[in-house]
């Protein structure tokens, strides 16, 4: 019964949210539903705890019970129109049509209805018409600066009676006609009121924002907003360019040739950097923007958005498009309005005919005005773009150079990683010789380094690598170079894989078998091949007379070596949680990645890509063998049992009951000696 109850709400919400005309109906009827539990006309409201702060309340705000990051209250109270009556549950009266003047005293703001009669407004609002009146609070009264207030209700009637006037339409708009962006001439020589209908419900004129809307009088409608007010006469460029505080910014705007834009009708919001914060950044770096139109215009554009944002709109963290094309996110935190997370706005909400203004105290550099070494600075990447500097690669990535940069993170490196000759010629090759962007490349496209060597492109399902080296986060584009962060050191190819096995001391048998299996001419053939390559404890793991018989058989050791490469190019990075290479010879080969560790056929890799021109080499601690498909892969994880449930597959050209049958014995003796 209670699903049922649980089912039959959940309906009733969607449908009539579904039916409500516009953002701020559908925060309405959540919150009737949320409070129809209490009665007829009952909303539930969140209050900010602490302050007088109250909203409907969506789905989101519902079950967090944070409204800009602070935790809020519940309360129920009757929904716009309706009161309450002694004796009767919820709010099933609705409130008496009265005209305009009695209707303020009736909704509560009684400090605009004091006014109105001083200003001698109450004939006119008692009396014939169809208006709309957007009636500060008492609380917005009280807020406004003393000096203000004192000008107005010294001068009742003219600066007083201009300033009601001005929140007043000389028409009937309920919250329905107040679309996103529209604009009213005001009964204060038609200064047009502003609005703004967002998509989380929040309605605003002129930046302040209804708290109480559409509560009807006989001659119009009252809208409750939580400030006063003023008429609205310049473009958000006259802020630039009449403020003190915003000199460099102004010089800005002229040198980027933005000056026309922010004159331009439009819908702009313009988070206005200070004198201060231009100061706050290094001087070298200020000056090489403020030197480089393109570099100058991307940084002010990304001070830009699209759309105009009131400081009341915004009731949690939201991604908004600036137009430099990336985003900003813009919060909140308590009174605070953040930008990406800091508290950096310090003067909200200065309106104009064309948008509005927040002054910020703290420059928001986007990375495509930045050098590829500022890009790396102050990220994963500290210890690589220290290491780029100390081997003397600094000027390439702070010049005008269109490279892009390799940049491992930190937990690439070992811990005191020191410069070496070698390593100076390796970073040299963590920088190529153009500004890519990963979603351009493609499998096997070679890439030209400043060391002056070639790599590969590497595509897989789930990772793009570059030789051993796969793209662990977003490119970041700067004004020259892109970076692309790593999730390893490079490894350059070194010769072919028969070099790669001949330099290193631990693979000296398998050389000599591949030598005996008449396969050199392969290994050192274009490929690109994958070898699993036996270490020299792989094979004296093998009983003594078991390796020999397999070394005596050219033709069989060939096999069991083939069994061991693949015809194309797999780094670890590209090893998912079931990935399959065809062997040379063979079925397949079952691969995953546990523990940052590559198994094939449950055996480990003990040393992963060592690259070489034609493909890559991985160390085995053991011969692999064929995976029964009666072994699951549980059973499969204990050497013994999955020795004992092998079965040598015949195109490998090993007998059932030889070599692999004695592979098991051995394992089982050197188990049981550790035991004993």
């Amino acid at each position: 019964m209670q699903h049922l109850t649980l089912f039959t709400l959940a309906l009733t919400l969607i449908a009539t949210i579904c039916l409500a005309k516009s953002p701020y109906q559908s925060v309405l009827q959540h919150s009737k539903i949320r409070g129809r539990q209490h009665g007829p006309n009952v909303c539930a409201m969140q209050k900010i705890q602490g302050t007088d702060k109250k909203y409907f309340t969506n789905c989101k705000q519902w079950y967090h019970r944070k409204i800009c990051g602070k935790p809020t209250v519940i309360s129920y109270e009757c929904c716009p129109g309706y009161e309450k009556l002694s004796g009767e549950k919820g709010c099933p009266a609705a409130l008496p049509l009265v005209n305009i003047y009695n209707t303020l005293g009736t909704v509560g703001a009684t400090t605009t209805k004091m006014y109105s009669e001083r200003a001698q407004l109450r004939e006119e609002i008692e009396g014939p018409g169809s208006f709309t009146f957007f009636a500060p609070s008492n609380q917005a009264w009280a807020a406004l600066p003393t000096e203000i207030l004192d000008a107005l209700v010294s001068n009742v009637n003219i600066e007083l009676l201009n300033a009601l006037h001005y929140h007043m339409v000389n028409r009937r708009l309920t919250s329905e006609d107040l679309k996103h962006g529209s604009a009213f001439p005001s009964m204060y020589q038609d200064f047009n009121v502003h609005i703004h209908h967002y998509p989380n419900g929040i309605v605003t004129v002129n930046c302040a924002r209804l708290v109480k809307t559409d509560q009807h009088a006989t001659n119009g409608i009252v809208h409750i907003v939580d400030r006063v007010i003023t008429a609205v006469t310049n473009n958000v460029h006259t802020f630039i360019d009449t403020d003190d505080d915003l000199e460099t910014l102004r010089t800005a705007v002229a040198a980027a040739g933005l000056t026309q834009m922010l004159e331009s009708d439009g819908h702009y919001t313009v988070f206005a950097p200070t004198n201060e914060a231009f100061e706050k950044i290094p001087t070298e770096m200020r000056n090489r923007i403020l030197g480089d139109p393109v570099a100058l215009r991307d940084l002010l554009n990304y001070h830009i958005l699209k759309n105009m944002q009131c400081a009341e709109s915004i009731t949690s963290g939201t991604p908004l498009e600036t137009l430099q094309g990336t985003v900003l996110e813009v919060g909140c935190d308590g009174t605070d309005m953040t930008l990406n997370g800091k508290a950096i706005v310090q003067k909200k909400d200065q309106l104009g005919t064309n948008g509005v203004v927040h002054y910020i105290n703290e420059l928001l550099i986007p990375d495509s005005a930045k050098t590829l070494l500022e890009l790396a600075q102050g990220s994963v990447v500290t210890t690589a773009t220290k290491l780029f500097v100390d081997a003397g690669l600094g000027s390439h990535l702070s010049g005008s150079e269109t490279l892009t940069i390799l940049t491992p993170q930190n937990e690439a490196f070992k811990e005191g990683v020191t410069m070496t000759g070698e390593l100076k010629k390796l970073l040299k090759n963590h920088i190529l010789k153009e500004k890519l962007s990963s979603s351009l490349l493609y499998h096997r496209q070679e890439l030209e380094t400043l060391g002056g060597i070639k790599l590969r492109v590497l595509v897989y399902r789930n990772s793009l690598c570059i030789e051993n080296s796969c793209i662990a986060a977003h490119d970041k584009t700067g004004r020259f170079g892109s970076m692309f962060t790593v999730d390893k050191v490079l490894t350059p190819p070194m010769g072919t894989i028969m070099d790669v096995l001949k330099a290193d001391d631990r693979f000296s048998l398998l050389v000599g078998a591949i030598q005996t299996a008449g396969m050199t001419e392969l290994m050192n053939q274009a490929g690109p091949h994958t070898v699993f390559a036996p270490t020299n404890d792989a094979f004296s793991a093998l009983p003594k007379a078991d390796l020999n018989k397999l070394m005596g058989n050219p033709q069989e050791l060939a096999g069991v070596l083939k069994y061991h490469m693949a015809k194309e190019i797999l780094v670890s990075g590209g090893v998912g949680s079931h990935t399959r290479l065809k062997p040379l010879q063979g079925d397949k080969l079952e691969l995953n990645m546990r523990n940052q560790t590559v198994y094939i056929n449950k055996v480990p890799v003990v040393e992963a890509d060592l690259m070489a021109s034609n493909g890559v080499v991985h160390a085995v601690g053991a011969i692999i063998k064929p995976l029964s498909p009666k072994v699951d892969r549980e059973q499969a994880d204990d050497p013994i049992r999955t020795a004992s449930s092998m079965r040598t597959d015949s195109r490998i050209g090993v007998k059932n009951d030889d070599l692999f049958q004695k592979v098991r014995k051995s394992i089982s003796s050197r188990t049981m000696t550790r035991i004993q």
